[in-house]
């Protein structure tokens, strides 16, 4: 009985390292961790090592997002300028002096190869959260017009290295919390016909190989053992999962390796040839939980700043999964998007970390950050 006292007390002392937590999201996390590892495990035959580095790559998540936990939402304002101009000033420096692999400047290297552009998915909407938050009762055309330049100088920087897939990221994330500001309506049309009256221009400016990738997706029939291999491989492998799947460790595309970067971007065509339609409805119902505690997080927000940043953050979720989905479906081009919290990569990984580590920062510190 003596050491009864001491366990309570063990636990006194744990409970606050585990309250930053938000069960609700940390559970649905955790599920789709558990997918990957049992997808990877199969589709990884070939690379025997990718599932003992996606468990590091789900620690260092964790330790990741257990840190973001713990910054109060005011230090993350605090902190949105500093970080948007370091990241910028990275961009800046990668166009001057950044190493050049596989015929992209995305790298810069100090010490160790750091790829700038994946600071500005969290830095981008951090900012443009701050800015709207000191603008929170003087909404104008001109507050929507200079956060679009905050968020047109890294677009523009990243696209340029050239990185399409992270600058559609970063220009989604950053435009998520400008409409979730209040951008009008009629702004929104405007905008739609601008870029479709950009098109020609866009398409000019456009690297052979994106416009490849686009003539691909349009009819991937025309280069079937080229360009349009990986998705005619995808689709096949994903139709003939049929209603219930092959089963684990049963998937002849991916088995036979047919089906290319089986565990990074190509994941979701491995899961569905094994595991089916029904599979899939379970994917899409956990990623729905996903997004839904999102929004419930954002709408329970206190402030303007957490509100939009925890609705960009959400937001940013449901499109790395969109993203994905539809690109090895072949309804998008492939554009290198990971599926969220599933796919092998350490760098991803980090980024999916700390937005959700942000999530629960604003679930917890709600009743604590004044209005």
């Amino acid at each position: 009985m003596a050491h009864i006292p001491e366990r309570r007390s063990l636990r006194r002392r744990l409970r606050p390292y585990f309250a930053v937590f938000d069960w609700p999201l940390g559970i649905v996390l955790f599920v789709l961790m558990m997918t990957s590892i049992i997808t990877m495990s199969s589709a990884g035959a070939e690379f025997p090592d990718r599932v003992e580095h996606q468990i590091r790559n789900f620690l260092l998540a964790f330790g990741i997002m257990w840190i973001a936990a713990n910054v109060p939402p005011q230090t993350l304002m605090r902190l949105a300028v500093p970080i948007y101009t370091i990241g910028v000033t990275l961009l800046i420096a990668v166009a001057l002096f950044g190493i050049i692999k596989k015929g992209a400047r995305r790298w810069l290297h100090v010490g160790v190869d750091i790829q700038p552009s994946e600071i500005l998915k969290i830095a981008t909407p951090l900012m443009l959260a701050w800015y709207f938050q000191q603008r929170a009762n003087a909404a104008s055309w001109k507050n929507f017009l200079i956060a679009g330049v905050l968020l047109g100088v890294p677009f523009v920087l990243i696209a340029k290295q050239p990185d399409l897939g992270t600058a559609l990221m970063v220009g989604a994330s950053g435009f998520y919390v400008i409409f979730l500001a209040g951008l009008p309506w009629k702004a929104l049309a405007g905008l739609a016909v601008a870029a479709a009256g950009a098109l020609p221009v866009g398409w000019s400016m456009m690297h052979d190989y994106q416009r490849e990738r686009v003539m691909t997706l349009i009819d991937p029939t025309t280069d079937p053992l080229g360009k349009g291999f990986h998705i005619i491989q995808s689709e096949i492998a994903i139709g003939s999962g049929g209603l219930m799947g092959k089963g684990y460790a049963k998937g002849t595309q991916g088995a036979l390796e047919f089906v290319p970067e089986q565990t990074t971007d190509f994941l979701f065509s491995v899961y569905s040839e094994e595991f089916g339609l029904i599979g899939n409805c379970f994917l899409l119902f956990v990623y729905l939980m996903l997004i839904a505690r999102g929004l419930m997080i954002a709408a329970n927000a206190p402030t303007t700043f957490t509100r939009l940043l925890a609705g960009a953050i959400t937001m940013i979720f449901f499109t790395y999964a969109f993203v994905n989905m539809g690109m090895v479906s072949g309804i998008l081009p492939v554009v290198g998007v990971p599926l969220p919290f599933m796919s092998y990569g350490g760098t991803a990984f980090i980024t999916l970390g700390l937005g959700a580590g942000i999530l629960m920062s604003i679930q917890r510190h709600r009743k604590l950050v004044q209005t």
